[in-house]
């Protein structure tokens, strides 16, 4: 049931960053797969940082960030590439 949750919680988290960092953004359907992948470089940043995410609002909190960390990353990238 835990990783329902997680998918449910990155799936919003990469709705919400994709609506928050306009021009980076990979339709509907990529930035929902970033927000999954963000979730996950959220949940490990925050630990780096010394913070713990508790309950669902922790949880989309370091979801959202991973996720808008995650697309300005890639937009920088591709950026530079191209």
């Amino acid at each position: 049931m835990n990783g329902i949750w997680f998918i449910l919680i990155g799936l919003a988290a990469g709705f919400l960053a994709g609506a928050v960092v306009k021009g980076h953004g990979f339709g509907l359907i990529g930035n929902l797969i970033v927000g999954v992948i963000g979730a996950l470089l959220g949940g490990f940043l925050f630990g780096l940082l010394g913070f713990v995410a508790i309950g669902l609002a922790g949880n989309l909190i370091s979801a959202f960030v991973g996720a808008v960390v995650l697309l300005l990353l890639i937009g920088f990238v591709q950026r530079k590439g191209g």
